[in-house]
């Protein structure tokens, strides 16, 4: 039973991440720097798909700086406090895209009853689920930003990619 909850877990998970990298993939290089909100959810999206992937949280450390800034500090287009140092390429995103895939596929591929029934737990805040809900959770937040840019898409350049209905690589 643990081998095929892993993998439909795998399967589902994957197509998430492989819906984000679509839609980043389709963005027009020649407007990755002028809008920022896209760039900013696809940002946003990708360093809490690491974050929630690193068990225990407190072992996280992006490859991309960034500050957490003040309520007040926030730019415009920013979708929460956690701002980046700077304007990452799209090749520098779908990178941290991959890794962090790989880093899924890793921990998935892992899993063990037990594992499946341990803790994730910030110490900081008021998150405290299990492995599987964590991974559940991570899942939902993928696909929720990979939807807000399939939005961003269609409104601005009238085209989007897509439904994965699963990852094509196996477990």
């Amino acid at each position: 039973m643990i081998n095929d909850l892993k993998e439909s877990l795998w399967k589902q998970f994957g197509a998430s991440i492989d819906m984000l990298k679509n839609a980043i993939l389709l963005w027009p290089d020649e407007q990755w720097n002028s809008s920022k909100k896209f760039f900013y959810n696809a940002y946003h999206c990708l360093v809490f798909l690491d974050y929630y992937l690193t068990i225990p949280p407190e072992n996280f450390s992006s490859p991309f700086p960034f500050t957490i800034a003040e309520s007040g500090d926030v730019p415009a287009d920013a979708i929460d406090d956690v701002i980046p140092d700077r304007i990452y390429s799209k090749t520098e995103l779908l990178d941290y895209l991959q890794a962090s895939r790989e880093k899924c596929h890793i921990l998935i591929a892992g899993l063990t009853e037990q594992k499946l029934k341990e803790r994730w737990v910030e110490e900081l805040g008021d998150m405290n689920y299990s492995v599987l809900e964590i991974l559940l959770y991570n899942m939902r937040h993928v696909q929720h930003h990979a939807a807000q840019l399939n939005l961003l898409l269609r409104q601005g350049i009238n085209n989007a990619p897509g439904w994965v209905s699963r990852a094509e690589d196996e477990l």
